[in-house]
Formats: structure tokens, C-alpha cells, sequence
């Protein structure tokens, strides 16, 4: 019997930046939270218009680091925003890397990751997520901390690596033990995610083999034929012909990341729900 599958959203950060959001300065999206919080809620609210069923808080940049006196004001109001445009979806808690997503070099230390960590993963509990999304980790050692704090709130884990735009930061073999290594922590599925959608399939077919719930949600543009920030039919179409492949795999969690926007959700939905 095939699995269903579940719909996730697509991106916050792009597209508020493409709906001409203050994503450009320290903080990146999570400016949006208290700058244009009607823009954020508009966001979640079409994603869920297009079919989405989880949708990630935007808590991405909200964090101890950037924002040690404020982060947990900014976490509860980004909670608040996605519950009021999710329509009654599920909600996540987006855990992030401590430093840059593509730069795992900038990794801390572990007993200041599992401190930031520990914060974040406390403050999304709080807020009141439905699970923490511990995502867009391209060092499986700090993304096992991350997991291991998000698990000690006693809410559902996802876990999602990357590998990059171009595919160059992890192998498909590093990430499957990478996502091993964090289900032994916590992790009840597995994604591979911020990866161009050309780009993505080996890193499903690699999750597969690991034994809990996996999926993917992949960029536009990063190889070449990928549309970053295009939502016409052609660009729709080349996504879903991607999506199609890992479904294929067994992927049953599927959702779109920088520069897809409402519409691929939208054919994912018609697609597969």
C-alpha cells in the first residue's frame, strides 16, 4: 500500500523577499516578524490556500545568536502569524543552523551549540509548535545537537540536511548516516532540503534507506532549467516533474524551498494529496 503523502509549504524567507519584505538586512526574514507581520501572516496564508498542511513558523533567523533579547518575543509572534495564516495546519518550529546554512565551517563549538540550541528549541515549545523542523543543517554534528535539544521538549522531531545549492557540502551517503545518526537522537523523519530540485533525487533515494518517514523540499534555480522565483506554468511543471521522482523513491513529506513559491505547492497538492 502506498503511503499518503503530506504537503508541506514552500519558503518564507524568499518569498518575502520577492513581495519586497526587510529581509535584507542582520536578521534576514525574521525582520518580517515584527516589520511586516501582515505580510508574513499573507504568506502562510497562501501556502495554505494552495494545500499546504505543515507549515514552518518563520523562525529560521529568529534566534539567541542574532537576537538575544528579543528572540523569544519574535519566536511566539512568528508562531502566532503561521497559526493564523495555516488555517488549522499542523505548525512547525524552524530550528536552525547557529551560523550560516552553507557554511558548515562556521559550526560552534558543541557546548555553545547545545546552549543556542537548547534556547531556540525551549522558546518553540513555548510558543506552542505542533513539532521542530531541525533544518537546513549541512554538519550532521551540530544539526545531532540540535535534534537532541529539540527531543528533550518531548515534541515531534524532523530533521533535515543539506547539502547545498550545488549539491557540494554533503555526499548522498554522508547525509544518510548524518539523518542515522540524528533518528538515534530523536528524529522521527528525515529530509534533505535547500538543494536544487535537479539535484535532489540521489539524496532521496539515499533517505530512503534509513529507516523513518523522509521527503524532500528542494530550490528553484540553483542548476541549470530551475527557475528561482518564477511561478509560471513552465517552472511549476519542471518542479513537479522532480517531486514526481521522489514520491517515486517512497518520499512521503514534500514541500518546495528558496525561490519556489505558492503555485508548486499548489501542484504538489493537486498531485499527490
Amino acid at each position: 500500500m502506498v503511503s499518503p503523502v503530506t504537503i508541506l509549504d514552500g519558503p518564507t524567507g524568499s518569498e518575502l523577499t520577492l513581495r519586497g519584505a526587510p529581509t535584507r538586512e542582520r536578521g534576514w526574514s525574521a525582520n518580517a516578524i515584527t516589520r511586516a507581520p501582515d505580510l508574513l501572516r499573507d504568506v502562510h496564508a497562501a501556502y495554505a490556500a494552495a494545500g499546504a498542511t505543515v507549515h514552518t513558523a518563520c523562525t529560521f533567523r529568529a534566534q539567541p545568536r542574532l537576537f538575544p533579547e528579543q528572540f523569544r518575543g519574535l519566536v511566539r509572534t512568528a508562531v502566532q502569524l503561521a497559526r493564523q495564516g495555516a488555517q488549522g495546519a499542523r505548525v512547525a518550529g524552524s530550528l536552525a543552523p547557529v551560523g550560516d546554512c552553507y557554511a558548515p565551517d562556521e559550526s560552534p563549538p558543541p557546548d555553545v551549540a547545545r546552549r543556542l540550541h537548547g534556547e531556540m528549541a525551549g522558546a518553540l515549545a513555548d510558543a506552542g509548535v505542533d513539532l521542530i523542523l531541525c533544518e537546513t543543517f549541512p554538519c550532521v554534528s551540530e544539526a545531532e545537537i540540535a535534534v537532541e535539544a529539540a527531543a528533550s521538549t518531548g515534541l515531534p522531531v524532523w530533521v533535515a540536511l543539506t547539502a547545498g545549492p550545488s549539491a557540494d557540502l554533503l555526499t548522498a551517503a554522508a547525509m544518510a548516516e548524518g539523518a542515522r545518526r540524528c533518528v538515534d537522537r530523536g528524529a522521527g523523519a528525515a529530509l534533505v532540503c535547500c538543494v536544487g530540485a535537479s539535484l535532489t533525487l540521489p539524496y532521496v533515494e539515499a533517505l530512503a534507506s534509513v529507516g523513518v518517514p523522509f521527503g524532500a523540499y528542494a530550490n528553484a534555480g540553483a542548476a541549470p532549467g530551475d527557475a528561482y522565483g518564477a511561478d509560471d506554468a513552465e517552472a511549476v511543471a519542471r518542479y513537479l516533474e522532480h517531486a514526481y521522482t521522489w514520491v517515486a523513491a517512497g518520499a512521503t513529506l514534500v514541500g518546495g524551498c528558496c525561490g519556489t513559491r505558492p503555485a508548486h505547492v499548489r501542484a504538489l497538492a493537486a498531485a499527490f494529496r
